[in-house]
Protein backbone atom coordinates (compact mmCIF):
# COMPACT_ATOMS: atom_id res chain seq x y z
CA UNK A 1 0.00 0.00 0.00
CA UNK A 2 1.49 3.21 -0.98
CA UNK A 3 2.96 5.22 1.73
CA UNK A 4 0.36 8.99 2.11
CA UNK A 5 0.71 11.79 4.70
CA UNK A 6 -1.55 13.65 6.51
CA UNK A 7 -2.04 16.32 9.54
CA UNK A 8 -4.53 17.27 11.45
CA UNK A 9 -4.45 21.37 10.98
CA UNK A 10 -7.47 22.36 13.10
CA UNK A 11 -9.88 20.83 15.46
CA UNK A 12 -13.23 21.84 15.01
CA UNK A 13 -15.34 19.28 17.12
CA UNK A 14 -15.31 15.85 18.81
CA UNK A 15 -19.21 14.76 17.65
CA UNK A 16 -18.77 10.93 19.85
CA UNK A 17 -16.64 8.93 21.96
CA UNK A 18 -16.58 5.14 22.05
CA UNK A 19 -16.00 2.97 25.19
CA UNK A 20 -12.20 2.29 24.13
CA UNK A 21 -11.38 6.06 23.91
CA UNK A 22 -11.44 6.25 20.15
CA UNK A 23 -13.54 9.83 19.18
CA UNK A 24 -15.37 10.64 15.68
CA UNK A 25 -14.01 13.95 14.93
CA UNK A 26 -14.65 17.04 12.52
CA UNK A 27 -11.25 18.22 12.03
CA UNK A 28 -9.59 20.37 8.86
CA UNK A 29 -6.94 17.53 7.47
CA UNK A 30 -4.24 18.55 5.11
CA UNK A 31 -4.15 15.04 2.96
CA UNK A 32 -0.61 14.82 0.98
CA UNK A 33 0.75 18.20 1.50
CA UNK A 34 -2.52 19.13 -0.46
CA UNK A 35 -5.20 22.31 0.77
CA UNK A 36 -6.54 21.08 4.03
CA UNK A 37 -10.57 19.74 3.89
CA UNK A 38 -13.38 19.34 6.14
CA UNK A 39 -12.53 15.43 7.68
CA UNK A 40 -14.94 13.14 9.70
CA UNK A 41 -13.61 9.92 11.01
CA UNK A 42 -12.89 8.13 13.91
CA UNK A 43 -9.42 8.35 15.72
CA UNK A 44 -7.31 6.34 18.35
CA UNK A 45 -6.39 8.55 21.71
CA UNK A 46 -3.51 9.81 20.95
CA UNK A 47 -4.34 10.38 17.06
CA UNK A 48 -1.49 7.81 15.64
CA UNK A 49 -4.50 5.61 13.70
CA UNK A 50 -7.74 6.31 11.69
CA UNK A 51 -10.89 4.77 10.72
CA UNK A 52 -12.65 5.40 7.33
CA UNK A 53 -14.11 8.62 7.03
CA UNK A 54 -15.04 11.30 4.52
CA UNK A 55 -13.57 14.73 3.84
CA UNK A 56 -15.91 17.71 2.16
CA UNK A 57 -14.25 20.57 0.48
CA UNK A 58 -16.01 23.94 1.61
CA UNK A 59 -18.68 23.84 -1.26
CA UNK A 60 -19.78 19.75 -0.52
CA UNK A 61 -19.65 21.10 3.43
CA UNK A 62 -22.24 24.32 2.62
CA UNK A 63 -24.02 22.24 0.35
CA UNK A 64 -24.88 19.22 3.24
CA UNK A 65 -25.52 21.67 5.38
CA UNK A 66 -28.08 23.00 3.61
CA UNK A 67 -29.55 19.38 3.49
CA UNK A 68 -29.40 19.13 6.93
CA UNK A 69 -31.24 22.45 7.48
CA UNK A 70 -34.08 21.37 5.86
CA UNK A 71 -34.26 17.62 6.90
CA UNK A 72 -36.62 16.71 10.42
CA UNK A 73 -34.35 14.84 12.41
CA UNK A 74 -36.01 12.97 15.48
Amino acid sequence: MAEFKYEITERIAVLSQSANGWQRQLNMVSWNDREPKYDIRDWSPDNSKMGKGISLSAEELATLKGILEELEIE
